[in-house]
């Protein structure tokens, strides 16, 4: 079924049509791609159903063409498409055009549209139609032709545009100029120096306090700093599951994989004294509920954590380890890759106090699901000291496991000839 976009016809039969299928059979996008053309004497038309000019009618319902035997009564249906016949200038040809090799397209073509009026003779009447040119140009001929034919909102964008241009490269020019003269100033040397020092502000910024001068490891990083006071005693209540766990039990959160591996396998060495019992469980706790809370990204609920835990946590977690974020219209709390890593370096810390400041880095790598080299970064950063240990907490024999161990003196973040540390920068 036909229909023309510039009138109707009177005598449909005076008309011809011809039909070209797509040849790629094989391709089920291609198979059904079809292309109708009817040509007069005075003019052609053409019409196809791919494309984006094709007529959305085509895929939001379904078209039947009936074909009625007047000698038996009886009509055979037919599925049918609509086609949208189109004139077509003369001169032109009808060719299927396939996309450039990707080594051809060497600048970015826009399509420049201008309505020409034109007429011609239809059914014996005059009628005035209009023709969409596309015509292939450069972005420098597009601005050429919105000067010329454009309108006057065309015109103010193009002109905005041609400012802003001008502006970028006085303010580049000028940027150009003050780093060459603060070079010249300072010197190359020196800049490099201010650099490396930036370099080593940025990566303290999600450390935990480090006192450099400690006489005792457990004063390198305090444990004051980890979880204040107030914190440490909310803890007490979701921790007595820690403190009354059994082996039987052990068991069955090892199977379930409730809790992170770290956490697991200290579980089993719970001290008999029950002070320390209990310290212990507390630091497990909050490990394990640091490590799981590092699984989020967006934070959707007010304490993502669960009932279970403290509210005092909870906006601990909040206010420490998420930043703020404006996304839909409305203010979130995101889980960056810098928190990711602070949360990787406040749990190294506090297990550390847990396993008397030697602890397996690749069990903690596992559980908080980092690269490797992302965790040595980390520890690396916080002064531990990196050797190599065989299967440790239940892994794979096979698996090379890291040990960090914090111990005094602290080693010397060492500087290269060119002014960058040695280890990567933490962002």
């Amino acid at each position: 079924a036909v229909q023309f976009s510039n009138g109707r016809l009177r005598r449909s039969d005076s008309m011809r049509f011809t039909v070209y299928r797509n040849r790629d059979t094989a391709n089920p996008r291609k198979k059904h791609r079809r292309i109708l053309v009817s040509e007069t004497e005075r003019l052609s038309y053409v019409g196809n159903n791919f494309g984006s000019g094709i007529m959305k009618c085509n895929s939001l319902c379904r078209y039947f063409v009936g074909v009625l035997d007047k000698d038996s009564g009886q009509m055979e249906v037919y599925n049918a498409e609509i086609f949208n016949m189109q004139p077509l200038l003369s001169g032109r040809k009808i060719r299927c055009l396939t996309p450039a090799p990707e080594s051809q397209r060497t600048r970015p073509v826009f399509a420049f549209s201008c309505w020409l009026p034109l007429s011609f003779p239809l059914g014996g009447k005059v009628s005035s139609v209009q023709y969409c040119v596309l015509i292939c140009v450069s972005p420098t001929q597009v601005d050429l032709c919105i000067e010329t034919f454009g309108t006057s909102k065309q015109k103010r964008a193009l002109n905005s545009r041609r400012m802003n241009a001008v502006g970028s490269d006085i303010l580049n020019t000028a940027v150009t100029k003050a780093a060459a003269n603060v070079i010249d100033a300072k010197g190359v040397t020196a800049l490099v120096q201010d650099v490396a020092q930036d370099d080593v502000q940025n990566i303290s910024v999600f450390l935990p306090p480090c006192n450099e001068d400690a006489e005792k490891p457990e004063n390198v990083y305090k444990f004051e700093d980890i979880l204040s006071t107030a914190e440490y005693e909310a803890l007490r209540v979701p921790a007595a599951v820690f403190v009354n766990i059994t082996p039987d039990e052990i068991t069955k959160k090892t199977d379930d994989k409730s809790h992170c591996s770290f956490v697991l396998e200290e579980l089993k060495f719970l001290p008999a004294d029950e002070r320390s019992r209990d310290h212990k469980a507390r630091c497990l706790w909050f490990l394990d509920t640091l490590i799981k809370f590092s699984y989020l990204k967006v934070i959707q609920k007010k304490y993502p954590m669960g009932p279970e835990c403290p509210h005092i946590i909870s906006r601990k977690l909040m206010k420490n380890f998420t930043s703020l974020t404006y996304n839909d219209g409305r203010i979130q709390n995101l889980i960056s890759a810098s928190m990711k890593a602070k949360i990787a370096a406040y749990v190294i810390a506090l297990a550390l106090h847990v396993n008397n400041f030697q602890i397996d880095l690749t069990a903690l790598q596992n559980d908080l699901k980092l690269q490797e080299s992302r965790m040595m970064d980390i520890a690396k950063a916080m002064r531990l000291k990196i050797s190599k240990a065989k299967g440790l907490l239940g892994f794979e024999n096979d698996q090379n496991h890291k040990l960090g161990t914090l111990s005094l003196p602290l080693p010397v973040q060492k500087i290269t000839s060119q002014g960058q540390r040695k280890s990567k920068k933490i962002n």
